[in-house]
């Protein structure tokens, strides 16, 4: 059984404007007030573990002690099996030291050069993290194929070269509510709010 959240405000553990966003998108509706970590002068805490959920907890744990209040981390990114999983854990870290996620897409193609396996999946891994030190874990997954040029505007990071698995247009050509109802983020989040918002 995990544990309810029980307070309205959660500190966001993340300096990413996109994912802020998005995932300020998916609390709102549960009336939970989302507080960029920026808002407590927290930094970013170095991401030395080995799977996108060790990742997720160092960063949650890290803003729940820094800023007194339960916190949640996302750790994502795009798993290209033809790479041997790559970009994965480093997905960030592959659009350089400007984020430019440009350039990241454009790594990602010249990769794939000459490869037809072109499918690759979205993980999603939530950490929900109280300043006790209790954690939670909840992971999600979208599976898809990528494309080439990028199409589309909305979204953030690798969204606009990824096409989800049935459908025609990428996630960088999806409006935010479409997106929202199947991304790897979204099916993470269906699993914290069953167990830590919404409870049995």
């Amino acid at each position: 059984m995990g544990r309810a959240l029980s307070d309205g405000r959660l500190v966001i553990a993340s300096h990413n404007p996109g994912k802020l966003r998005e995932i300020a998108e998916l609390l709102e509706p549960h009336g939970i007030e989302a507080a960029p970590a920026r808002d407590f002068g927290l930094s970013e805490p170095e991401e030395n573990g080995r799977s996108f959920a060790e990742n997720a907890a160092i960063k949650a744990l890290a803003a729940a002690l820094g800023a007194g209040l339960p916190a949640l981390a996302d750790d994502s990114g795009l798993v290209v099996p033809a790479l041997g999983g790559r970009p994965g854990i480093h997905s960030a870290r592959w659009a350089g030291p400007e984020k430019s996620f440009e350039r990241a897409m454009e790594r990602v193609e010249r990769a794939l050069s000459g490869e037809d396996d072109r499918s690759a999946y979205f993980v999603c891994a939530l950490c929900l993290a109280w300043p006790d030190g209790h954690r939670e874990i909840f992971e999600g997954r979208v599976d898809g194929r990528l494309v080439w040029p990028p199409r589309g505007q909305q979204g953030f990071g690798y969204d606009p070269i990824f096409e989800p698995e049935g459908h025609s247009l990428t996630f960088g050509e999806m409006e935010p509510a479409r997106k929202h109802a199947m991304s790897h983020r979204a099916r993470a989040f269906a699993k914290l709010l069953a167990e830590a918002v919404e409870g049995p």
